[in-house]
């Protein structure tokens, strides 16, 4: 079985020549549905350190779209092994980038993290209006809706789609993220929570469906 202390190693060192070594390695070797699962999870370990280090300010926003594409990379090599689906999910995630914006770098990188922290990720795309997330929304059963947004003009799309939002079922949450968002922003839109970092935007996701559980 791969030294899953070696595959976390590599994920926070951002080697992504040994990352996919060690990943083709564990697919010649045909791993059970519980192998493949120990291996995602040390990923998202992997991350946590990526995380832990751009907080410390070792690493830089670029790290963290480094290290976002290297396990969009991992996350595509396990899907065939395990999925996201079924008793593997901890929840469903509607994203997008709202109206009038078409940035998408960091709604990526927060979906992938999401993904490898066995989120059932609905990227609905850029540019969406509000409409779409509603409709998203309501056809996925979203536990959370995260609208992502860089230009400040588009704090005022992310206000109307949160309006929209505002018939889904009791307990769906909704967060905020990108250049534009603050905690002025937040409240301004009404949206449950706001956040520029994907990393900690993950952790604060797998609370609240840990609190629903």
């Amino acid at each position: 079985m791969l030294d899953t202390e070696e595959l976390k190693a590599a994920v926070g060192d951002l080697d992504s020549d040994h990352l996919t070594t060690l990943l083709d390695g564990l697919l010649v070797a045909r791993p059970t549905e519980d192998e493949a699962r120990q291996v995602l999870e040390a990923c998202q370990q992997g991350m946590d350190i990526v995380g832990a280090r751009f907080v410390s300010g070792q690493y830089f926003v670029g790290d963290l779209v480094f290290a976002g594409a290297m396990l969009s990379g991992a996350v595509e090599k396990l899907k065939p092994l395990l999925g996201f689906a079924g008793d593997l999910s901890a929840g469903t995630v509607v994203l997008g980038t709202v109206e009038g914006d078409i940035h998408f770098i960091g709604k990526n990188l927060f979906g992938t993290m999401l993904e490898a922290a066995n989120f059932r990720v609905i990227d609905i795309g850029i540019d969406q209006p509000p409409k779409a997330f509603l409709n998203a929304a309501q056809k996925y059963r979203a536990d959370i809706v995260g609208l992502s947004g860089l230009l400040t003009t588009a704090v005022d799309s992310m206000k109307e789609t949160v309006e929209a939002l505002a018939g889904l079922r009791r307990g769906t949450k909704i967060i905020i993220g990108g250049d534009a968002v603050s905690e002025k922003v937040c409240k301004y839109v009404g949206a449950d929570a706001w956040s520029k970092n994907a990393y900690e935007a993950v952790q604060l996701c797998r609370s609240w469906v840990e609190r629903k559980k």
